[in-house]
């Protein structure tokens, strides 16, 4: 299993910071289409969509770069870690606010018995690892 999906399946990748960019940046580049870097507050320069969340300690807050991600895209996102899926349901309701769908969410690591997978419902969730956490 890998994180790249088929060839024609998605039109972008969306990689979670930060070591989200780097398996994210690895799998646009397999699959020629751009990349695109969600991240902690005030990183981004110019206009930015925001989605604040919750998560298993606190809140936090992810953003992404205004106009990045286009209406009927198809989207994959990419991160290192899924625990309670608050980090990946706050980028894909940034993906989904700009018109596009997310088509799938890939990770290497997943602890499998933090409800993420009933967090992010509806969506083709695929890891590389599924642990107890």
């Amino acid at each position: 299993m890998a994180l790249a999906a088929d060839a024609g399946e998605v039109d972008l990748v969306v990689g979670i910071e930060a070591r989200g960019f780097l398996a994210g940046m690895i799998t646009a580049q397999r699959l020629g289409v751009g990349f695109v870097a969600a991240r902690k507050p005030g990183k981004l320069p110019g206009p930015i969509e925001t989605v604040s969340y919750d998560l298993e300690y606190g809140s936090d807050t992810l953003e992404m770069q205004l106009g990045a991600v286009a209406a009927g895209q198809r989207v994959l996102i990419v991160d290192d870690v899924i625990a309670t899926g608050g980090t990946m349901a706050a980028a894909a309701q940034l993906v989904e606010g700009s018109g596009a769908t997310v088509s799938s969410i890939r990770s290497i690591i997943e602890f499998d018995n933090l409800g993420a997978r009933a967090r992010l419902a509806g969506h083709d969730i695929i890891s590389l690892w599924q642990v107890a956490g």
